[in-house]
């Protein structure tokens, strides 16, 4: 008798279900992809507080200046050149949307003396960044968040948007062993490997990119084309939004191509 193969889930950890209070998310990087997701989290803040949930609580990271070449591709406005890119964005959300969502005008990192960041620990990291570098430095940092010495706000997930200039990915993954249910129709996944752990050889091989800032919106065009941000994170944002509404999620990210119009899921 032939055995049906069981299809393989990820279980949404259950404080991301029923919170007591708003998940706490760190968004890493206010640029091109981060500065629309940003938007998204703010959509999806106000469907989950319009179910009944808690909501989410946003913390944004970044050290960057707007200048010119932001304008246009990015969430900026001309009169807001010379502002903090994080102070800006977050100011503009707290005023259309009523939250006290915070701005941090430093990059995600260690301190000179090799301690974390204040305000470090969240539930849901989101990192939108163009270097190679920083991925491997969150992944360090959640890793020492999760050794046992910090006990509010565990990590649970790490989501990390990436691409080039016609191409990119979105991969979710778990930054601690969550607790799966029971199933008997499902095969279940306790832990989803980050984007450092099954890509690493990758992505250092790509770490001789380019990655100067552009002088012009012309200049930046050529490293990154001016759709492929708010594609990838439509699309990313859906696999996050998936998780809270869902419940559980058979795909973990996808790989998308939007030269020809590609997608390829990433199964659990």
């Amino acid at each position: 008798m032939k055995t049906t193969e069981k299809k393989r889930v990820h279980f949404t950890d259950n404080y991301l279900i029923n919170p007591t209070n708003p998940i706490e998310i760190n968004l890493i990087g206010a640029g091109g992809t981060g500065s629309k997701v940003l938007t998204a989290l703010m959509e999806m803040n106000h469907s989950l507080n319009e179910l009944g949930h808690a909501g989410l609580f946003v913390r944004l990271w970044d050290d960057d200046i707007i200048t010119q070449a932001n304008l246009g591709r990015q969430r900026f406005a001309d009169c807001e050149t010379g502002l903090y890119k994080s102070v800006a964005l977050i100011n503009r959300v707290n005023r259309f949307s009523g939250t006290n969502w915070k701005a941090e005008t430093a990059k995600f990192e260690k301190t000179p003396l090799g301690q974390l960041p204040e305000n470090a620990s969240a539930t849901i990291f989101i990192s939108c960044v163009d270097n190679v570098k920083s991925r491997f430095e969150i992944a360090g940092m959640l890793s020492e968040l999760n050794n046992g010495r910090f006990y509010h706000n565990k990590p649970k997930y790490w989501l990390d948007f990436g691409n080039s200039q016609h191409t990119g990915q979105v991969i979710l993954s778990t930054a601690q062993k969550i607790r799966q249910p029971d199933s008997e129709k499902y095969e279940t996944v306790a832990n989803m490997p980050s984007v450092t752990e099954e890509f690493g050889e990758l992505l250092r091989a790509s770490e001789t990119e380019d990655h100067t800032p552009s002088c012009s919106l012309a200049e930046a065009l050529q490293k990154q084309d001016l759709f492929i941000n708010a594609t990838l994170v439509q699309m990313g944002s859906s696999l996050l939004w998936s998780l809270f509404r869902n419940g559980l999620t058979e795909n973990r990210g996808f790989f998308l191509n939007l030269k020809d119009f590609r997608s390829q899921p990433i199964k659990v």
